[in-house]
Order: C-alpha cells, then structure tokens, then sequence
C-alpha cells in the first residue's frame, strides 16, 4: 500500500503505535554523503538504550547507494524508542537530513513492513494481513493506495 500524502500528526502517531506494536526493529540512517546538524546526532544518543547495532552499509529498506555508504542505525521497537520518536518528530517524512537521520522505516521479523523514503517523499506498507490493512485505513489522514 502506498502512503499518499504526508501521514502528519494525530495519523502519524497512529500509524507510529500500529509499528510499533506489529513491528520488532525499525531504522534511522545517517548518510556521509549530506550534510547534518547535532540534532541529528542528538537523537542517535537519546535512542542508545533501545540500539541493537551500527552497520556501514550501501544499502538499507527502500534506498541502495550506488559506490558509497552510510551508517544504519537498528533499534528495538520498545515503548521508550517509540516515546522518543514521538516527541521529536511530527510528520513521517521530516525524518531527513540535515536536522533528522533518515528514513524512519520498520521491519517485522527480518522483512521491510513500513517503507521510508523521506527526502522523495516515498512511503509505502508491505502486509497482506486483512485486519491490519483495515486497522491502517482506519486511520483517519492516512491516505493509503493498494
């Protein structure tokens, strides 16, 4: 299903407790090809507890970089990560650089659930479940295309 528009407030946070509660890693990335602020770098030291690794990669959910890397950011998806994307972030597709890592995205069980593409303004759920396809266009602001 393709995000629309910009899921912002009130359906961002509820799109937000559906990953969550669904979902057991998501990422944050920071690209060492543009530029960033301490903001950024602020986030990554306020979600430490909730980290399981860094990696070096060309390549994460939704983006491969061709010839460069980055670095991923993989979190636990437990209720003071959630917390803290909360209150830092009002609008799924602010996650960008310089002022956000990027690309808020989740996964569930090893395999992309909520893909992020902030900068392109690309966002899209990969489920077949029947429930949570209808708990996700419950969700009033949240346009969705199948």
């Amino acid at each position: 299903m393709f995000i629309q528009t910009n899921p912002k407030n009130k359906a961002y946070y509820n799109l937000l407790d559906i990953a969550f509660d669904v979902c057991d890693t998501f990422i944050l990335v920071i690209r060492k090809d543009m530029d960033c602020n301490q903001s950024v770098f602020n986030i990554i030291n306020m979600l430490q507890d909730s980290l399981i690794e860094m990696k070096e990669e060309s390549e994460w959910v939704g983006t491969e970089l061709l010839g460069q890397t980055a670095y991923v950011y993989y979190y636990k998806t437990n209720d003071n990560a959630k917390k803290i994307i909360k209150s830092i972030s009002n609008s799924l597709y602010e996650w960008t650089q310089p002022n956000f890592p990027e690309d808020l995205s989740f996964i569930k069980n090893g395999e992309a659930w909520l893909i992020n593409t902030a900068h392109e303004y690309e966002g899209y759920l990969l489920t077949e479940d029947p429930i949570l396809i209808n708990r996700l266009k419950s969700i009033d602001g949240l346009n969705l295309v199948e």
